[in-house]
């Protein structure tokens, strides 16, 4: 059964318990009841709507920026090991050290000018630089240190390819949309239902009660696109950076 399905279920199951429970109250009511003597359901009604829709926007807004300033932490991340690895490999001769400098390079110049483009049209990285990157995995696995000073430096330079290669998946695994389309359902109806009932509060026209509702509409819309912008990490206006990489190395530009 799809989660599309069981929502469906799940919000008229509630409403029929609801309207059931109306219907029999209405009939066991005794004739000398007075409704008036209730508070205003209407107004009851929208304020915890009011409440509920808060909440979740706030989630929903937390959530999003919490998945962008971990894609923008993965980026610092790999940035920083591939910096690591161009400045601890000094102590080897400066052939190989040579090579291995080009290859970060020449990844990193690869994932600013190709890959990022890539990850913002299409959402996933490429290929080229899953290759580019085991090129550099390669020069510093494949090497034997020829003196203690060079083994001393050897396993750390390959915990920073790990470490390059773990924020690498991270990186793509937070490529694309993070709100699932369950979670846009509720925050789009919530908020049709939210402004909907200032109308079934009989909003009049005058001046004031014009520019509240104006107000207020607006603030929910300026709350929902800000999740649709902060939704895709790495693109729309308000995303993620090259920064990371072309701080790290000022020699890549755009």
């Amino acid at each position: 059964m799809s989660e599309w399905l069981v929502l469906v279920l799940a919000m008229l199951a509630a409403c029929a318990v609801v309207v059931v429970i109306t219907l029999v109250r209405d009939r066991t009511a005794a004739e000398d009841e007075d409704p008036s003597d209730t508070p205003d359901v209407i107004e009851y009604m929208t304020m915890w709507i009011g409440v509920v829709y808060a909440i979740v926007l706030g989630l929903a807004i937390a959530g999003v920026w919490e998945a962008r300033v971990s894609a923008q932490d993965h980026v610092q991340a790999e940035a920083q090991a591939l910096h690591e690895i161009s400045e601890r490999v000094r102590v080897y001769p400066p052939d190989v050290r040579d090579r291995i400098r080009s290859d970060v390079n020449a990844y990193v110049g690869h994932v600013v000018h190709t890959e990022w483009k890539t990850m913002v049209d299409h959402g996933h990285v490429t290929k080229q630089g899953d290759q580019l990157l085991e090129k550099i995995r390669a020069d510093v696995t494949d090497y034997q240190p020829k003196s203690d000073f060079e083994a001393q430096a050897y396993q750390p330079l390959v915990d920073q390819v790990t470490a390059a290669d773990q924020a690498r998946a991270a990186r793509s695994d937070s490529t694309g949309t993070t709100m699932p389309g369950v979670v846009w359902f509720g925050l789009i109806a919530g908020a049709v239902i939210t402004i909907g009932m200032v109308f079934a509060l009989q909003i009049r026209r005058t001046p004031r009660e014009l520019v509240l509702a104006g107000v207020f509409s607006a603030l929910i819309a300026f709350l929902l696109f800000l999740i649709w912008d902060f939704d895709a990490p790495y693109s729309r206006g308000v995303a993620s950076s090259t920064a990371p990489f072309l701080d790290m190395f000022p020699g890549i530009t755009r």
